[in-house]
C-alpha cells in the first residue's frame, strides 16, 4: 500500500514566523529516500508554491490557493489528465476567476460601509509588512489566481454579518493565517481528485495529510490519517474529526515528528 503525504505550508511544513522548514528535514529526507509523493496544499498563490518546491526539490503535484487550481506536472501519471495546459503543468481549475472574487469583496465593502482590505488593495511593502514575508515573497503572494485573503476592521459591523454577506453572493469564507473569500473550491475536493489519480496509478494506497488551522480541515477529512500540528503558541485549532492526531512541537517540528513516526510505521510494515 503506498503512502501519499498532502501537506498544508504555512504553520505546518513552514514555521509560523520563519518560514523555514529546517526541522522537518529528516522527514522530508525520509519521504524522498522512498519516492513518497508530498502534495503541498496551500493558500499560497502558484509562484509562492513554485518557490518552495524549489527549495524543497518537490516534483509532485501541488494545489494552490485553498484548492482553486491543480497543478500536475507533464507526464507524472502515466494516464492522460483532462485539464489545460500551462507551462510544464496540467491545472484542473476549481476556484472562480480572481476577478470575480475581488469585485465581491469590493461590493460588499461598498454596500455594508465597512473597512475590507483584500491583498490586491495593498502594496507589496504593506503586504510585507502585514505577512513578515520579505518584498520578493510579497510579490509571490499577490500573483492570485483564485482567492483573496483579507485583513477586516470590526468597528460598526459584526464579522458575523460580513461572513453572512459573502455567502448570500455565492462565495464561500475560510480562515488560515487571514480570512479568505474564495469560490466553492476548498483543499478536500482537490485531494480527493489527486487521490483517485494516485490510486489510479498505484493501486492501494493510504493518505496522510497535515494542517494546523480551519482551511486544512477539507483536507483533514479526505485522508486515512489526519494530523494536526501545534500553532506558535502551542495551542491547537478547534477541529473536531474522528481520528484526528495532535502532533507535538509548532510547524515543522511536529510536522516531522508526526510524518517519521507514522511513515515510518508504513514502512517498517513492509509499505511501500
Amino acid at each position: 500500500m503506498k503512502p501519499v503525504v498532502f501537506s498544508d505550508l504555512d504553520g505546518t511544513l513552514l514555521h509560523p514566523v520563519t518560514y523555514s522548514f529546517r526541522e522537518a528535514l529528516e522527514a522530508l529526507g525520509l519521504l524522498k529516500e522512498h519516492a513518497i509523493p508530498l502534495v503541498l496544499s496551500s493558500s499560497k498563490t502558484k509562484a509562492e508554491i513554485e518557490y518552495y518546491r524549489e527549495m524543497l526539490s518537490n516534483t509532485d503535484p501541488f494545489v494552490s490557493e485553498n484548492g482553486g487550481g491543480i497543478f500536475i506536472p507533464e507526464g507524472y501519471f502515466p494516464f492522460p489528465i483532462e485539464g489545460a495546459r500551462s507551462g510544464p503543468y496540467r491545472v484542473i481549475t476549481l476556484g472562480r476567476p480572481y476577478g470575480e472574487v475581488r469585485k465581491a469583496l469590493a461590493e460588499i465593502r461598498s454596500d455594508l460601509k465597512v473597512d475590507i482590505r483584500g491583498f490586491g488593495d495593498m502594496t507589496v511593502e504593506e503586504v510585507a509588512g502585514l505577512t513578515g514575508l520579505n518584498l520578493d515573497e510579497a510579490r509571490r503572494s499577490l500573483e492570485r489566481d483564485y482567492d483573496e485573503p483579507f485583513v477586516f476592521n470590526g468597528e460598526g459591523v459584526k464579522l458575523e454579518r460580513v461572513l453572512d454577506e459573502i455567502k448570500r453572493r455565492g462565495f464561500n469564507w475560510t480562515r488560515g493565517r487571514f480570512l479568505h473569500i474564495l469560490g466553492s473550491h476548498d483543499k478536500g475536493r482537490a485531494v480527493r481528485i489527486l487521490k483517485g489519480m494516485y490510486a489510479r496509478h498505484y493501486g492501494a494506497i493510504t493518505t496522510v495529510g497535515l494542517g494546523d488551522s480551519l482551511n486544512d480541515l477539507p483536507l483533514l477529512k479526505e485522508v486515512d490519517v489526519p494530523v494536526l500540528v501545534a500553532k506558535r503558541d502551542g495551542s491547537y485549532e478547534p477541529l473536531d474529526l474522528p481520528g484526528l492526531v495532535r502532533a507535538e512541537g509548532v510547524g515543522p517540528e511536529g510536522w516531522n515528528r508526526a510524518v517519521v513516526e507514522i511513515v515510518g510505521g508504513f514502512l517498517d510494515r513492509g509499505e511501500p
